[in-house]
């Protein structure tokens, strides 16, 4: 009778404390992939919860949020977004805080590689063969605006945009660069790092490269201790380090 008294309390213990165990979904855009992805691992470690992330480009992941979207924690790749969901009071003001920052490179495919020296007459972009250069598109996606910007202050813009392949995200277009499908791409240098298919072949002046930086912030709703839980972690200087190693700065 004893065996089975104890027996019946270690599985109620178990299932009481499965379910507290809970997902946190973290809305993370696309250049963040392998670093959270490693944050997530490392957090599962010390923590019953457990990040489940979605990556996209980071206004497909605010405008899937402003649709009911059940996010827990946004980690976008500029301000404008993040702002967009705040001034529609479903992200917590007071939890949102710049995390990480990032550098425009220009990449080609590793079969062939060249130096490309990004000057302000541009004429660097003669040196490029015929062909696109692949970018995320100006219009919605960070990594283009930030890339538009940069090539309007280098007076290389009206030149450059006629070559444009535009695509959904940053890692959408490294793909067309991997696959040789453009001669070059104008991505972050985190995504050059995690490439094996691209070489950099020049990083755009820091005098012209407009400020690249990583918000986060919880939803007003996610106040539940997972949710808590993992921001915390996040933000923590064990994944700074994890972020560091996948090339982010620091903010």
């Amino acid at each position: 009778m004893l065996l089975r008294l104890v027996c019946f309390v270690s599985v109620l213990m178990v299932t009481v404390a499965t379910a507290q165990a809970r997902d946190v979904k973290v809305f993370a855009a696309a250049s963040l992939s392998e670093a959270m992805a490693e944050v997530g691992a490392a957090f599962s470690q010390q923590s019953k919860h457990r990040i489940k992330l979605v990556l996209a480009g980071s206004s497909t992941l605010a405008r899937q949020i402003e649709a009911g979207a059940d996010a827990d924690i946004f980690l976008s790749a500029d301000e404008s977004w993040m702002n967009y969901l705040a001034e529609r009071k479903l992200v917590d003001r007071l939890s949102q805080r710049r995390l990480l920052t990032n550098s425009l490179v220009l990449v080609m495919p590793v079969t062939q590689q060249k130096v490309v020296k990004i000057e302000a007459d541009g004429q660097w972009l003669t040196q490029l063969v015929s062909g696109r250069i692949a970018v995320g598109d100006p219009a919605h996606v960070p990594v283009g605006k930030y890339a538009m910007s940069a090539l309007k202050a280098l007076g290389a813009w009206p030149v450059a945009r006629k070559r444009l392949a535009t695509a959904l995200d940053t890692r959408a277009a490294l793909a067309l660069v991997e696959r040789g499908e453009a001669v070059a791409g104008i991505v972050y240098s985190t995504d050059a790092q995690a490439s094996h298919g691209v070489a950099v072949a020049g990083r755009f002046p820091e005098a012209t490269s407009p400020q690249i930086s990583y918000p986060i912030a919880r939803m007003v709703h996610a106040t539940h201790e997972a949710a808590l839980a993992a921001y915390a972690f996040i933000c923590s200087p064990k994944a700074g380090r994890i972020f560091r190693q996948h090339g982010f700065g620091p903010e």
